[in-house]
């Protein structure tokens, strides 16, 4: 029972690694393919690309992001922080009953024989 409960305790962190990883992936392709394109030592290229976009991302947005959040609550109080807008409701506007249209006035057409 224990494994289930903590399994899924881990789910959204490993969908955010996973995350994470797959954009490492693209940005490292796309700098190795731009820079060396296909040629020599791709791989080996692609790997180290990928571990340092991996590993600055990570500590970005599993380390610094999360920690400065939770310091900004903490150590400077809840009043610190910008309280978030209350959604106001717009009221409906009133829906007036449309006004018949005027009669347009049409243009005659000029026959393009006739012109002088």
């Amino acid at each position: 029972m224990k494994r289930a409960s903590s399994s899924a305790a881990y789910q959204p962190l490993l969908r955010k690694v996973a995350y994470l990883a797959g954009s490492s992936l693209l940005l490292a392709l796309l700098l190795i393919g731009y820079l060396y394109g296909t040629q020599d030592q791709f791989f080996g290229r692609l790997f180290g690309a990928f571990f340092v976009f991996f590993w600055l991302l990570a500590v970005t947005f599993l380390g610094v992001v999360p920690f400065v959040n939770w310091a900004a609550a903490n150590w400077f109080g809840k009043q610190w922080a910008e309280p978030a807008p209350e959604r106001t409701r717009r009221a409906k506007p009133t829906t007036t009953p449309p006004s018949p249209r005027k009669s347009t006035r049409t243009a005659t057409r000029l026959n393009s024989t006739q012109h002088p």
